[in-house]
């Protein structure tokens, strides 16, 4: 207060000198002082502090977040909502439902039901046949949506079956392929084997043919010795035979 007093008497020092008629004696000028002071003050208090704005700003409520679903509640930008799977698989025992679109990769299954009465479409997803998730749609589009997103969920989890089954088959097939070419080896053997004593035994009927022959050929040259001297034995006695015969002359 008072450094605002000196400032006011440097500018009366300084600026041009007026006559100003006082209306109110010094008292009632005291008082318009004292009344300036607690309306400046009063003005003062009622200005906000940083503090006091910091504690009304954090005295707002707070706005709480959405809890995040499991399934999104939409699917290509049309709604879905989760369904109840006792409702759905009551639905079912029910016979309530008509199968729309089926889908089945090994244990997964997915499934696209409407409910007639109620105009609602249902989309389930099946594992090993028991019912594991279930979307509820209102309309055919979304339905179709959630289908196909659980229809490639189905085809990602049963990737490794895929995978196995591929596996399996081939080593069937190979396993196959082996015993297929063994039974060949096992066959050629067999055959090598078979060729190589039937050679044994015709080398050694050869052998025993050639013996015989040779046995024979020593006795055919034996019996045409002995045939050629009966020959010239049956002559000389012929020669003989002849000689006692009288010459007869002839007439």
């Amino acid at each position: 207060m008072k450094s605002l007093l000196n400032r006011r008497s440097a500018l009366l020092a300084t600026g041009p000198s007026h006559l100003v008629q006082v209306a109110h004696d010094s008292a009632a000028s005291s008082r318009g002082a004292h009344d300036a002071h607690d309306d400046a003050a009063t003005s003062i208090a009622a200005a906000p502090t940083p503090a006091s704005a910091e504690a009304t700003e954090t005295a707002r409520p707070v706005t709480t977040l959405r809890p995040v679903p499991v399934v999104p509640s939409q699917v290509s930008g049309r709604p879905v909502q989760m369904a109840d799977t006792a409702e759905v698989e009551w639905l079912a025992e029910e016979e309530a439902l008509i199968p729309f679109r089926v889908f089945r990769s090994f244990d997964y299954s997915v499934s696209l039901l409407f409910h007639a009465r109620e105009l609602t479409y249902y989309v389930a997803l099946y594992q090993e046949s028991a019912l594991w998730r279930a979307l509820k749609a209102a309309d055919l589009d979304a339905a179709e949506a959630a289908f196909h997103h659980f229809e490639e969920q189905a085809t990602r989890l049963s990737e490794g079956e895929t995978r196995r089954a591929q596996l399996a088959a081939q080593n069937e097939q190979l396993a196959r392929m082996i015993a297929q070419s063994e039974a060949q080896a096992e066959r050629l053997r067999c055959d090598l084997q078979r060729n190589a004593a039937q050679e044994q035994v015709v080398t050694g009927r050869q052998h025993q043919v050639r013996k015989e022959v040779a046995q024979l050929e020593a006795q055919r040259v034996a019996a045409q010795a002995q045939l050629n001297k009966a020959h010239r034995q049956i002559h000389q006695l012929n020669l003989t035979s002849n000689e006692g015969v009288p010459h007869l002359p002839g007439r």
